[in-house]
């Protein structure tokens, strides 16, 4: 068996390509699909088949693209309801490639549609002195390393998140436990992704590891894992069910999108008087030196299309500033990766053309933890604003931090009663949510921001206090 993951940092997106004797499987694949071609054609490999363990919500799959190029069937789970041709899978069936099987097991639960593949070796001559490789488990987004899937997805679908949480006991404790210990486990997802509430920074493990390790996996009765899997769920993105639905019906080629057009700065200006929104791709400290005013900031550097989009709608105009015009045409890629298309175009020779022309420049300066440890210190009306999800606050925040996380902090804006004029620091947990929300927070009038490089995390690495709100201690 020839099996390889490919990882996406960008997304926390795993997905996989499994041959044999000629024939190939790709599961669950990005948008941009031709790295899978390219291996399959390295290792003398026809794609067969095209699985998807279910409607992704967090990108827009290639799935469509990647069969129109090699010719091979696209495979769901029967209760997806994909809108094009495609193999609708049900418990038990298989799929041959070579000399492996795919069995398909049906595992609801984060969504109706979710399926896992059991990848196995057919037995080889016992005369031939070899073994068949240990089976592998493509679990989708049923079984991560470390957590499970959210069931919280399918509300537009029928399913409350305690129906979804109670399917998915009965998929893991019938189905996916009842597999032997040393059965490899390949998810879909690792730490970063929205899937999941907990998940590892390991990208493989062991049934037998998860069965020790995974805390959603330790024995309880199914009405306790209902009550886990729905407390505690941070929101889910508001383009998730969209990038679900662009996936039941198969996303267009990336190579239909229109080429990635120069603009000038007065071109760029104009835009953004008429609602295009620019957004600045650089790094927190290159955007906080000098950027377009009203410029949204998400950095190229973290979890860049995932956060995109959560805080930009999805038909929203978009002119893009970065440092250069491959930095841009990366951003356009990524961007498309979740769904995300009316791309204007970019301003050509980024910032500094725009400082050429003399237009004005707006600035967040950057601080470190012990300039904000003297501010806490010294300016009781310091408004300190902590963007990180909630349980990461609850764990611990600075002093003086109001809680408000960054996906939505446009709307939690008038209920904070900050004073745009008084100075706000911005912390999150390593400066890159928190230089986006400086952003936001200048666009919505904020006059006098600081961004705190560095995040909690270095705050509490230098020792420094940290407060844990009352419900947190007694937890």
């Amino acid at each position: 068996m020839y099996f390889k993951q490919f990882y996406l940092g960008c997304l926390a997106h795993a997905s996989y390509l499994i041959g044999s004797d000629g024939e190939a499987a790709v599961v669950d694949p990005q948008r941009d699909v031709d790295q899978y071609i390219e291996v399959a054609n390295a290792q003398n490999l026809r794609i067969k088949y095209i699985i998807e363990t279910h409607l992704h919500a967090d990108f827009v799959s290639g799935h469509r693209e990647l069969a129109d190029k090699t010719g091979a069937e696209i495979v769901f789970g029967k209760e997806a309801g994909a809108t094009f041709p495609h193999r609708a899978v049900k418990d038990g069936d298989e799929l041959t490639i070579g000399r492996v099987k795919l069995r398909i097991m049906e595992t609801p639960g984060h969504t109706p549609e979710s399926i896992c593949v059991l990848a196995s070796e057919a037995e080889k001559k016992k005369e031939a002195g070899e073994d068949a490789c240990v089976p592998k488990l493509l679990t989708g987004d049923t079984l991560f390393i470390g957590d499970v899937g959210r069931p919280d997805l399918a509300g537009g679908r029928g399913y409350t998140s305690q129906d979804m949480a109670a399917m998915m006991y009965d998929s893991l404790h019938n189905k996916v436990l009842a597999l032997r210990d040393d059965v490899e486990v390949y998810p879909a997802h690792g730490a970063g992704s929205m899937c999941g509430k907990n998940l590892s920074t390991d990208t493989s493990s062991t049934i037998g590891q998860q069965r020790k390790f995974n805390y959603a996996l330790q024995p309880m009765s199914k009405d306790e894992f209902v009550r886990m899997m729905t407390t505690d769920l941070p929101e889910a993105p508001a383009y998730f069910p969209k990038d679900a639905e662009i996936n039941r019906g198969g996303a267009a080629s990336l190579e239909e999108l229109p080429p990635l057009r120069s603009m000038t700065p007065a071109e760029v200006a104009e835009c953004a008087k008429h609602g295009c929104i620019v957004l600045d791709v650089r790094a927190a400290d290159e955007f906080g030196a000098d950027h377009v005013p009203g410029s949204m900031n998400i950095g190229l550097g973290g979890q860049f299309a995932s956060w995109a989009g959560t805080l930009i709608p999805m038909t929203a105009p978009i002119v893009l500033v970065a440092e250069s015009e491959a930095k841009a045409e990366e951003a356009r890629l990524r961007l498309a990766r979740v769904g995300l298309e009316n791309i204007k175009g970019h301003l050509a020779g980024g910032i500094d053309a725009w400082k050429e022309v003399d237009f004005e420049v707006a600035i967040v300066p950057q601080i470190n933890v012990a300039d904000l440890k003297h501010l806490i210190d010294s300016r009781p009306d310091l408004q300190v604003l902590d963007v990180r999800r909630a349980a990461e606050y609850e764990s611990g925040h600075v002093p003086r931090a109001v809680t408000s996380p960054l996906a939505k902090l446009r709307e939690s804006l008038p209920s904070l009663a900050f004073d745009p004029a008084k100075t706000t620091t911005v912390i999150c947990a390593g400066g890159y949510r928190s230089s986006a929300a400086t952003s936001l927070l200048q666009a919505a009038g904020f006059s006098d921001l600081l961004n705190v490089t560095g995040g909690t995390a270095a705050w509490i690495k230098a020792g420094y206090e940290v407060e844990v709100p009352a419900k947190a201690v007694s937890h």
